[in-house]
């Protein structure tokens, strides 16, 4: 199946946001031992809810999404873009205020995320992902907005492109819901599609028990 994708997606993810610095971390001599706990990602909105896990293997993006979901950044925030067979986009701080046309822009406080774009994680059907400005693979993912895979065959022609980060493990029909709202020529639904997001953390066993997520 072939993404439908609008005159927006001719420039894929690739969104005015203005990129300020970039945020690194050490990386540590070990490993870390895994815990037996991880975080269960809460996004509700008018059309349902939606739950997913971010991994472990990308340290960098799961902590910066962690961060902003225990902080209350994302509350109120929208889906400010959704394209039917593509996916939909959302978590820009712009999208709080009463003025539509600078959805998606972003802030320049709001800095980057380095790519993480190892081997094994794919634009699924489910797939979390960071949006970022346009260029070549290895550019830094925006801090704050990130897209959910809508396609049912995957968006595979982004695999490599951009870091995948997580997974929905519950509300896959929710994305579907989003996607049909109306929307205008800018693929910004009409009217806004709000979220509030908690985190909680679970025993991976009760998150396999719950919701079916099996962990490699």
């Amino acid at each position: 199946m072939t993404p439908k994708i609008s005159r927006a997606g001719l420039w894929l993810l690739a969104l005015l946001w203005l990129a300020g610095p970039v945020f690194a971390a050490a990386k540590p001599d070990k490993p870390a031992k895994k815990s037996s706990k991880d975080e269960v990602v809460t996004i509700s909105t008018p059309q349902g809810t939606i739950r997913l896990i971010l991994f472990d293997d990308t340290p960098l993006h799961k902590a910066n999404f962690l961060k902003r979901a225990q902080s209350g950044g994302y509350n109120g925030t929208t889906f400010h873009r959704v394209i039917d067979g593509f996916m939909i986009q959302g978590g820009d701080t712009n999208t709080k205020d009463a003025d539509p046309s600078n959805d998606g822009l972003g802030q320049p406080s709001e800095g980057t995320t380095p790519a993480e774009l190892g081997p094994g994680h794919q634009h699924n059907y489910g797939a979390v992902a960071a949006a970022r400005m346009g260029g070549p693979a290895g550019t830094p993912s925006s801090s704050t907005q990130f897209y959910l895979v809508e396609n049912h065959d995957g968006t595979h022609f982004l695999d490599g492109m951009y870091t995948v980060f997580g997974q929905v493990i519950q509300g896959l029909d929710v994305i579907d819901k989003i996607v049909k709202v109306p929307k205008d020529g800018r693929d910004r639904p009409t009217a806004d599609v709000k979220m509030t997001v908690k985190v909680e953390k679970l025993k991976r066993k009760k998150i396999t028990k719950l919701y079916g997520y099996k962990y490699q």
